[in-house]
């Protein structure tokens, strides 16, 4: 059944209607809760106020039907106790249809709620998942789909690609899209790149499509994320542009053949202990886009690491241009670092 509201009105001939609908808008007049209606003459606009300069306009009492709004957020639908929604979180990612959340312990007994409101509140979303944080060598994490239909499985646009990921078995992180932009935009014509923990293939792909690279090395273990990123490189056009290799990023100096110009080292809380093999196979310059999840006070004494393995291995490191990317959690950080490092001397 359709709802309607009395409301004031002002009713335009057709002819009329759309510089009516223009000036009411650029003035605020137009009541944005009510649907404009029309009949074979006239169309009618609920207004909040009427202006003098509306007076020859047919000024009348209607009823107009009710828009449909949808929820600003999940919070202000969600049925849990109020001395609860405190605790709820005020971020997610939606990857493709799917939506990852981690919840605090005092919520885990309203996920099911939490995962209907979530539901409720994104319109293009079907399957919502609480998730915990990322571990192991693969970079996955346990999952648990709490609304909506069963399945991990998805594909996720940005920048006009399209990345299907199992977000189950492999890792990927819509927050970095901006990021991977950035870096396929400092890419240089004939570079060879090398994304030595290269997952689905998002960095490989955005670079392939919006720079000119000769050639694009992407590596990872995982087999799932390897099986993926064949299927991403292949439905974006760029098979021409990528290799990819299946393989642990501490060998990949045995395979490569070629030294690279640019690294990208995306593997947040574990990169630096594969820093000295980015160096084995690198140029003499080379750019490092380096990846980390660090506490503020932690950054220092991780770029003194990192230049302590550059010196052990041959380099100097003159420059590193450090941004925090995203919040991780309270006083932690995603840290992007693009390190110069140069050969050093013999």
């Amino acid at each position: 059944m359709e709802m309607k509201d009395k409301s004031t009105g002002i009713r335009a001939q057709l002819d009329q209607a759309e510089k009516m609908r223009k000036y009411l808008s650029e003035k605020n007049l137009l009541r944005n809760d009510l649907k404009i209606s029309k009949d074979n003459a006239f169309i009618y606009f609920p207004v909040k106020d009427l202006p003098r300069e509306l007076d020859p306009y047919k000024v009348l009492k209607k009823e107009f039907e009710k828009k449909e709004t949808e929820p600003k957020s999940y919070k202000e639908i969600v049925s849990i106790p109020d001395k609860l929604k405190h605790e709820l979180p005020t971020s997610y990612d939606a990857i493709g249809d799917i939506i990852l959340i981690k919840l605090p312990n005092k919520l885990l007994k309203y996920q099911k709620e939490i995962g209907e409101s979530l539901l409720k509140s994104n319109k293009n979303v079907k399957t919502v998942c609480l998730i915990e944080p990322v571990t192991g060598e693969f970079r996955t994490r346990n999952i648990k789909v709490i609304a909506g239909e069963k399945h991990t499985t998805t594909t996720h646009k940005e920048y006009g690609l399209k990345f299907d990921v199992d977000v189950e078995n492999t890792y990927f992180s819509p927050r970095l899209a901006t990021e991977r932009k950035r870096v396929a935009g400092l890419v240089k014509p004939n570079e060879i790149v090398v994304d030595m923990f290269a997952g689905v293939a998002p960095f490989s792909i955005m670079i392939a499509k919006y720079a000119n690279p000769k050639i694009i090395y992407a590596i990872d273990k995982n087999e799932e994320a390897v099986k993926c990123a064949k299927q991403n490189i292949k439905r974006n056009n760029v098979l021409d542009k990528i290799e990819v290799i299946n393989a642990d990023a501490n060998e990949i100096h045995k395979i490569l053949q070629k030294k690279a110009d640019r690294i990208i080292m995306n593997l947040p809380f574990s990169a630096h202990l594969f820093f000295m093999y980015a160096l084995k196979i690198a140029k003499d310059y080379v750019i490092i886009h380096y990846y980390d999840i660090l506490k503020v006070g932690m950054i220092e004494e991780r770029t003194g690491k990192l230049k302590k393995i550059a010196e052990e291995n041959g380099y100097a490191l003159p420059n590193l241009d450090i941004r925090k990317i995203k919040s991780y959690a309270p006083r932690e950080f995603y840290i992007g670092i693009d390190i110069t490092a140069k050969k050093m001397p013999m």
